[in-house]
């Protein structure tokens, strides 16, 4: 690995959107850490695929809502590949229910990963990331279409927006940019899960470009940001959503 290699840490890297961040990455010449909190064949696959197209690249199991298990993470990297230059928060849970009807459960969980891993992350980043590295959080574009069903979720990604946009003035002096990234409906596990094929076309069409964006269309935004080229965005949530909202 050269000396002037980025490293960069994907949470929830395994598949769908993630991985296709993770394949873009690589293919900038990234040496890649994929976290994952369960699916370690999926992991270990996408880590199989990068290497064979010449990509440093590993797999490290953590559960990004648990603090001791993102540190130990960090660590890991950092003895692997070397400190980190790219944090890319994408890992997530996607679970509806109306208000009146969601559990306390559904509740923890979804501000857990959804927002407390971020924090979790972010934290670590302060002291931990190289000095004119990139973070790059994931929110939705779902905030703007205040749909029923979604609030917890959008709360969740409303918190993220928030601390992405502190989080880049904190960081002052240090040449790192934050920004975030919001998605519409994209074609990945996440969001179909659940739908018929009806709701699924319904999404589909609500954009003016008529169909759902896919891993790869939110992947180049991530590398965009990561890249040379974004160097000048900084506390902002670019949303890439067809024209949804």
């Amino acid at each position: 690995m050269t000396n002037n290699t980025k490293v960069a840490l994907v949470t929830g890297g395994s598949r769908g959107i993630g991985a296709a961040i993770a394949r873009r990455l690589a293919s900038e010449g990234c040496a890649v850490a994929l976290n994952y909190a369960s699916d370690a064949l999926a992991a270990e696959a996408l880590v199989a695929e990068l290497k064979a197209l010449g990509a440093k690249a590993m797999a490290v199991c953590a559960d990004v809502s648990q603090a001791a298990q993102v540190s130990a993470m960090f660590a890991s990297i950092e003895q692997t590949l070397g400190r980190i230059d790219i944090l890319v928060n994408n890992a997530g849970v996607l679970q509806l229910a109306p208000l009146a009807q969601a559990s306390d459960e559904l509740f923890a969980r979804s501000f857990a990963i959804n927002t407390q891993g971020v924090f979790n992350t972010l934290r670590l980043a302060a002291t931990r990331l190289n000095d004119g590295g990139r973070i790059i959080n994931l929110s939705s574009s779902v905030l703007a279409l205040r749909l029923p069903g979604y609030g917890i979720y959008s709360a969740s990604k409303a918190a993220v927006e928030a601390l992405t946009e502190v989080f880049a003035k904190e960081l002052r002096g240090r040449g790192i940019t934050v920004n975030a990234v919001a998605p519409g409906p994209v074609a990945s596990q996440l969001f179909l899960k659940g739908k018929s094929a009806e709701e699924v076309q319904a999404f589909a069409r609500m954009a003016p470009l008529e169909r759902l964006g896919q891993p790869e269309d939110i992947a180049g935004v991530v590398a965009f940001l990561a890249g040379p080229d974004g160097g000048w965005v900084n506390g902002q949530v670019l949303r890439a959503n067809g024209g949804l909202a």
